[in-house]
């Protein structure tokens, strides 16, 4: 079977090597040398300030909306936030876990970023925050999201679990927004098998979120407000330094799959328009095909020759009930529809991607002949 994804497997010699220093040292947990020297490794990589590891990306989502003051009440009533029904559900559930309502603002049907042009309509006096989402590692309208949140004094916090290495006009794309945060899952470009990052714009929001992720503890005699933990170990760090130590190799390999897929498809399916002047880290490679009954065919003709695709993301989540929110969002649900990801990882066979092309091919030839 061709999977999706593989979790990129680092060398196994030098994560020996960090695993026989958390024997030594045993310090497993609580800022650990690995972690500190994993937060200063990242930030020079990505060309970043104010990183702070954590144990997943939903809770560094959740940790950003508790620094950022956006679980507050508004009036007696739940904070609201705008964001985006075409993406992964922990991006509204953790909101709505953390008591804010998810408010969707449809998306580009080009980019399948939140389309700004949708958010002021959605703007009331609850309105706390706009949570938009690099989908896929595309870079949002950051310049018009940045202007309206200014208008309205809008936090603004990017999930920006897609994007790890990608860079807009040159600078990182985490740079933007009061937050962006990170998913170091075992699927991901970069991982640490599970974890994540927050990137906060302000050094005292760091330093507020340090306390929040253990437990709300300044010292060893000290609580100042309530936390919990959130904080990465030692042995999630010592996958992630093994992991960047390759990152070049597996970027690479990535493309090389990116590429024979674009070359081969791109005028059967629609693919996904990149903002411009984007360097993009080729992480994932999303196709949406001409309607959904299409799409559910190629899928079923892939997995009947041993290739599995994703249906990713589906569904659109203004459609998931414990949610809050059903207003219809026609692009989200019509790119949610047809959308497929193809597998893409570092060592996948080129006889594998020649069998999914091949196989795509075939499906949509005979579309074609009905």
């Amino acid at each position: 079977m061709i999977p999706v994804t593989k979790p990129f497997m680092p060398n196994r010699e030098k994560l020996d090597q960090y695993l026989d220093g958390i024997y030594e040292r045993k310090w497993l947990t609580n800022n650990g040398p690995l972690a500190q020297e994993l937060t200063s490794r990242l930030e020079e990589y990505l060309g970043v300030e104010n990183l702070l590891l954590v144990s997943n990306g939903t809770l560094a989502l959740q940790i950003a909306y508790r620094v950022l003051g956006i679980n507050e009440p508004v009036n007696g009533k739940p904070a609201e936030a705008i964001t985006t029904p075409f993406t992964f559900i922990a991006t509204a559930s953790s909101l709505k876990w953390d008591g804010i309502q998810p408010v969707f603002a449809d998306i580009d049907p080009e980019t399948w970023c939140l389309a700004s042009k949708n958010i002021e309509a959605q703007i009331t006096q609850q309105t706390r925050a706009i949570v938009p989402v690099h989908v896929f590692g595309n870079a949002c309208d950051v310049e018009t999201i940045d202007s309206i949140a200014q208008k309205y004094n809008l936090k603004v916090i990017y999930d920006a679990c897609h994007a790890f290495g990608v860079k807009y006009q040159g600078e990182s794309l985490l740079k933007h927004g009061d937050a962006a945060t990170l998913s170091f899952h075992a699927t991901k470009l970069f991982h640490t098998g599970e974890g994540g990052a927050i990137i906060f714009k302000r050094k005292e929001d760091l330093e507020r979120a340090k306390k929040l992720i253990n437990f709300g503890i300044s010292g060893p005699e000290s609580i100042e407000e309530l936390g919990i933990n959130a904080k990465m170990n030692e042995f999630q760090a010592a996958m992630g330094l093994c992991v960047l130590d390759e990152m070049e190799a597996n970027m690479a390999a990535r493309y090389a799959v990116w590429d024979s897929y674009e070359r081969e498809l791109a005028g059967s399916v629609q693919l996904q328009k990149k903002s411009e002047d984007l360097y993009y880290n080729a992480s994932y490679f999303p196709a949406v095909f001409e309607c959904e009954s299409v799409a559910l065919q190629v899928a079923g003709l892939l997995k009947q020759n041993g290739i599995l695709a994703r249906r990713y993301f589906f569904p659109s989540l203004e459609t998931v009930e414990c949610l809050g929110r059903k207003d219809y969002q026609p692009v989200s649900h019509d790119i949610a529809g047809r959308i497929l990801c193809l597998p893409i990882y570092a060592g996948i066979e080129e006889k594998a991607q020649k069998s999914v092309i091949d196989v795509i091919k075939l499906c949509l030839a005979k579309g074609r002949q009905r």
